[in-house]
């Protein structure tokens, strides 16, 4: 643990050096080679001047990437480089939507994009996820009444935090309802890579060709959050027509090292995220194992992502969140930030060695001990 404790990055250093962290989704491993071996290079040779962005190579590598993992080819002429998904959203909001429009959303979600609605005097119009049996759903009829006189559809697919992988024939009912309101549809699809057999990622795009921007990035399949590269299909022409109308470096643009990490991550990896999903797959299965032995703890289990959203209502803790980080030196993240209504839940990240994994579960463990 003591690499991990060395780190600069948010996830173990602003919880100090007495709390274990599993709360921003980070992964506690090492760089892929072939991704070490990219950005060591443009160090050697001494490449880090000014980039040649008219050959840009991340639209030709995301084209290459949708078409190898899912068998998506879209237009490298409709992509547009971007730092990250927030700043993706925030553009496409203030590009397309006034303040007081309507924006549709899954609740729980990642926390940004609801903050970013607000932030931005949008409206949050939520559809719930429901528990179901062992997975999640939602109420078509809340969706329909939802979308009525809203301007945008924000999906997340693989879901954050639920790791929901969506089937075809929710997309299509997404899409249907998208076609009936006449929405705009942002599908945020970082978490694509990491869906678990027999589940299968399938992009939305094809569901709705000109209505749909899919904004993605190599950072969470591959752990390079901190390269600030993404990248955006913006599919219907009269929002491409007002991307490009910007002031052409307004938006900035990713960094050459993030380019570099990029491409090799869509390209050079295919063996080191084989192995990445058959570790998190089994640590996913020994998890799911494990809480089901802690009193008052329950999990579905995700079919993608390496986040667990775990369900304490049955422990009777007024804050799950603030109890494990006072009873058991564990930093999760709260439910609420994903749902003011999910005060009995916190999110779970289990993108780490088991031997880091069994600590935290031990002092969960531990903790659920001593209360009244």
């Amino acid at each position: 643990m003591a690499w991990l404790r060395g780190k600069r990055g948010v996830k173990w250093s602003r919880p100090g050096p007495d709390l274990i962290p599993a709360w921003v989704a980070d992964m506690d491993f090492e760089v892929a080679p072939p991704i070490r071996a990219a950005l060591t290079g443009m160090v050697d040779r001494g490449d880090l001047g000014y980039p040649d962005w008219d050959r840009d190579p991340l639209p030709g590598a995301f084209v290459a990437r949708m078409q190898h993992s899912f068998g998506w080819t879209p237009d490298g002429a409709y992509v547009r480089p971007i730092t990250d998904l927030i700043q993706a959203l925030q553009v496409i909001l203030y590009l397309t939507t006034e303040p007081g429009d309507r924006v549709v959303a899954h609740l729980p979600n990642y926390p940004p994009f609801p903050t970013s609605i607000a932030e931005m005097e949008r409206v949050l119009a939520p559809v719930r996820l429901h528990p179901d049996g062992d997975s999640w759903t939602w109420d078509p009829d809340e969706l329909r009444t939802a979308a009525r006189d809203a301007k945008v559809l924000l999906l997340v697919n693989p879901q954050n935090p639920t790791g929901r992988v969506l089937t075809r024939a929710e997309l299509q009912q997404l899409a249907d309802v998208a076609d009936e309101h006449d929405l705009l549809v942002v599908s945020d699809e970082i978490h694509a890579e990491l869906a678990y057999r027999p589940h299968e990622h399938i992009p939305f795009a094809p569901f709705a060709p000109d209505r749909t921007i899919t904004i993605t990035s190599a950072t969470k399949a591959y752990n390079i959050a901190g390269v600030r590269t993404a990248v955006v299909h913006v599919g219907p022409k009269w929002v491409r027509k007002r991307w490009d109308a910007l002031p052409p470096f307004l938006l900035g643009h990713p960094n050459a090292l993030g380019v570099e990490a990029t491409v090799a991550a869509w390209r050079d990896c295919d063996e080191w995220l084989a192995a990445l999903r058959e570790h998190l797959r089994a640590q996913r299965d020994h998890l799911t194992a494990r809480i089901g032995d802690l009193p008052g703890l329950s999990m579905r289990v995700p079919d993608g992502g390496y986040l667990a959203w775990l369900d304490c209502s049955a422990a009777e803790l007024d804050d799950p969140a603030g109890f494990f980080r006072a009873k058991a030196k564990l930093e999760l993240a709260p439910g609420p930030d994903y749902d003011p209504q999910a005060t009995d839940w916190v999110r779970l990240n289990f993108a780490t060695g088991r031997a880091v994994l069994d600590e935290i579960l031990d002092r969960m463990a531990a903790s659920l001990q001593t209360r009244p």
